[in-house]
């Protein structure tokens, strides 16, 4: 199934960090917080301007690796594998330079 999103909406999935300090303490899944950073992987077409009815194209597009509120978004599940989405004002920023992510369980 594939989903797409409507409007300003992005759909994200968490990338995990590291789950050990840098002294080597291992961190269980029960106190870590939930990753901040994420895949885009489907942007809606963007919002449609109030006054102009002009669409305004979104800055984010699938591929990129972004940094979003503790709170930010909606968590769903898609096909077993859990994403969020968020509108693209959740989003703080690109993450440039980012290459491979190692996907939240």
């Amino acid at each position: 199934m594939k989903f797409r999103p409507l409007g300003d909406r992005v759909v994200v999935r968490r990338v995990k960090e590291d789950q050990k300090t840098p002294g080597g303490i291992i961190i269980p899944d029960t106190v870590q917080e939930k990753p901040q950073e994420g895949e885009i992987i489907a942007a809606g077409p963007g919002a449609i301007n109030e006054h102009t009815g002009v669409r305004t194209p979104l800055e984010v597009k699938p591929g990129d690796f972004v940094l979003f509120g503790k709170w930010s978004g909606t968590e769903v599940k898609v096909d077993g594998e859990e994403l969020l989405i968020m509108k693209e004002s959740d989003v703080m920023g690109i993450l440039e330079g980012r290459k491979a992510a190692k996907r939240a369980a």
